[in-house]
């Protein structure tokens, strides 16, 4: 899907009506449905977006608000939210196992331009509510991406949980969950006991 047809869709689903409200900056930021396995629309790959375009403004603002009251969660992709844009938001702010902490991060058309080798942590997830699983990820990760609204190139060198969590948010927006990353589910997933 080209940006452009991404536009016309999402003018079509809120109207055009509302695409001056979100130009004006006049909008309802709305605490957004996450989707579940095994929804389709989980598995399909996002497409690059305008940071600066109003409506991916009012989508990065409902990702937090969303993430905000979720229990436990420190990250959420625009594909979780059943949007296809490449924009996501994360905070692990406070989580036991962050060592690099930028804050709450928003990033649109984020890419990895370097990462190291991998470690293997625990790992659970909105759309998959049920279960956690134990995923090889790299352990230190540096991503780029542009900031919504602004438009400025935003760089993030991070570890741990926060290199964690760029990496399965940035794997939301290519269409994969983190059991699809599960080489032996008898061993690596598990049943998830409770949201914290």
């Amino acid at each position: 899907m080209t940006e452009s047809k991404l536009t016309s869709r999402l003018e079509h689903l809120h109207g055009a009506a509302n695409h001056d409200a979100f130009a004006s900056g006049q909008y309802r930021i709305s605490v957004r449905r996450v989707l579940a396995r095994p929804d389709a629309r989980l598995a399909v790959p996002a497409v690059e977006i305008e940071p600066c375009h109003p409506y991916v403004v009012a989508l990065a603002d409902a990702l937090v608000a969303t993430m905000r009251v979720s229990p436990a969660c420190v990250g959420l992709a625009a594909t979780q939210v059943g949007e296809p844009a490449r924009v996501f938001c994360m905070d692990v702010t406070g989580h036991k196992k962050a060592r690099s902490c930028a804050g709450l991060v928003v990033l649109c058309n984020p890419t990895i331009v370097w990462r190291s080798e991998d470690v293997v942590m625990r790992e659970g997830c909105m759309s998959v509510p049920n279960l956690t699983g134990d995923v090889a990820r790299s352990a230190e990760v540096t991503v780029e991406g542009y900031e919504p609204g602004t438009g400025a190139l935003v760089r993030v060198d991070a570890d741990a949980m926060e290199a964690r969590c760029l990496l399965h948010e940035i794997d939301h927006l290519d269409g994969f969950v983190f059991v699809d990353r599960i080489r032996d589910p008898a061993k690596q997933l598990f049943a998830r006991k409770t949201f914290r």
